[in-house]
């Protein structure tokens, strides 16, 4: 048995010595893969640990204090923008920036590649939270709300799709061969942009401080999960050409 380890730990580090070296053309897939899984089951994990002190009643403090410390900077100029930073995070921006971003994508690759993959984690990440919200059925919180909704509140649905849609934009900032300071700068302020959005929802009243969180690593999942299954798909195709090629 104890030589049966051996040989198969020997086996796996002889795999990831041969694939995991900068020589190999394909290490960047590989390693963004083993990136995107630790970050996947990561998320997950913490996303299940959230719902799970939802149902058990332990997430009322946390809520209240986060609640009560965002809205107490409530003033009429703040009011405005952040309505303002939550229509960032609304349908029709989405559709007005997924069509400024494949007119981008077009003219720069000549495909719509990019623009496919960004509106797909969109895609996957409203629908599975429409589902989550209705399986979790968590009412919104009992204040006044600055904006007008019409569905439950867990989680968070501008959370959830401003990390699917401008987090899978700060992936592809890395894809390209970008300055690091215009890279940084894509970086900060969509990092910025997702975190406004989030606290928008608080500060407006529509939403608790764990709905946004869970939307923030909802969207997470999607972003690694759809980067886990692009990057594979990618592999495979570059695996089939090679061989097309040498045959």
């Amino acid at each position: 048995m104890q030589q049966i380890l051996k040989e198969i730990i020997q086996w796996v580090r002889a795999i990831l010595k041969k694939t995991f070296h900068r020589d190999n053309p394909s290490f960047s897939y590989y390693l963004t893969l083993v990136v995107s899984f630790v970050i996947f089951v990561t998320c997950m994990n913490i996303f299940v640990e959230i719902t799970e002190d939802l149902r058990e009643n332990e997430l009322e403090h946390f809520d209240a204090i986060y609640t009560e410390r965002i809205q107490s900077l409530r003033n009429p100029s703040r009011t405005v923008f952040f309505q303002f930073v939550t229509e960032l995070g609304d349908r029709l921006t989405y559709i007005l920036l997924s069509l400024g971003i494949a007119l981008f994508f077009y003219l720069r690759f000549g495909n719509w590649k990019f623009t496919l993959q960004t509106i797909i984690v969109l895609i996957l990440s409203s629908f599975s939270n429409l589902i989550l919200k209705r399986v979790i059925n968590r009412e919104r919180p009992d204040l006044e709300h600055l904006v007008a909704v019409s569905t439950l509140s867990y989680p968070s649905g501008h959370a959830m799709s401003a990390m699917a849609f401008y987090g899978f934009l700060i992936y592809l900032s890395f894809r390209f061969k970008l300055s690091l300071l215009f890279r940084s700068f894509i970086v900060i302020l969509l990092g910025i942009l997702i975190l406004l959005i989030g606290v928008s929802r608080i500060y407006l009243g529509v939403h608790f401080p764990s709905d946004v969180l869970a939307g923030f690593f909802g969207g997470l999942i999607w972003v690694t999960f759809c980067i886990i299954v692009f990057n594979v798909v990618d592999l495979y195709r570059k695996r089939k050409n090679y061989i097309s090629f040498r045959s």
